[in-house]
């Protein structure tokens, strides 16, 4: 298994001339109740939130930094409810013995709420239904609306959400940065392989000092 830290990154001296922020958003993916808090369905299966926790303070400091260079950010958050479930996913669910196990992130209850982040005025909010951040969604309007070329990605789950969303953003002609640091999943090895596989294909990974430093 790749090591993330062994995994070539853009240092922010490289960096700062590969974005501009006027035409960069940072991408913020799922930092909700559901999945990063143990009050929420990930409570029922994460047993060590501290990865979470450390991940949300770089995401934290990166949307400081965006909003001071006067760059963009961009909120994605699941929502769901029993009338727009996938049908897809409930039957994968069921096939896996899990029945239900796609009720997450309800409308209703608390689940979908933010966790620790909050979208101001002037940001971009997406409500989605699956993983993807583009599927269904404005996202690619809004974001060509206000001339963005590239995106830095961040929050989680680093091998599905963030990864889905991505590719997507590649195949739509978007610059794609990988802040690896402030992306997470459950599980370390799927982190880190994840990462592998996207800077072998549609981006280029860096760190949360690295923004820092660019956009400084």
């Amino acid at each position: 298994m790749p090591e993330v830290a062994d995994l070539p990154h853009v240092a922010g001296a490289d960096l700062a001339g590969m974005i501009d922020p006027a035409k960069t958003a940072l991408v913020v993916v799922d930092i909700q109740v559901d999945f990063a808090s143990p009050e929420g369905v990930a409570g029922t299966f994460c047993n060590d939130f501290a990865p979470i926790e450390t991940t949300i303070d770089r995401i934290e400091d990166l949307i400081a930094d965006l909003r001071h260079a006067g760059g963009t950010v961009a909120f994605m958050r699941v929502v769901t409810r029993p009338e727009t479930d996938s049908g897809a996913l409930k039957t994968l669910m069921v096939r896996r013995g899990m029945p239900g196990g796609e009720a997450i992130c309800r409308g209703e209850g608390g689940g979908a709420d933010y966790y620790r982040v909050a979208p101001q005025e002037g940001d971009i909010e997406i409500e989605k239904l699956l993983f993807d951040s583009f599927h269904g969604t404005d996202l690619d309007a809004q974001l060509r609306a206000r001339g963005i070329d590239t995106l830095l990605m961040s929050g989680m789950t680093t091998e599905c959400c963030v990864d889905s969303s991505a590719r997507t953003a590649f195949h739509k002609g978007y610059n794609v940065f990988l802040v690896s640091d402030a992306c997470v999943a459950y599980e370390e090895h799927l982190h880190a392989s994840t990462l592998d596989v996207l800077a072998q294909n549609i981006g280029l990974l860096t760190t949360s000092a690295a923004v820092h430093e660019a956009l400084a």
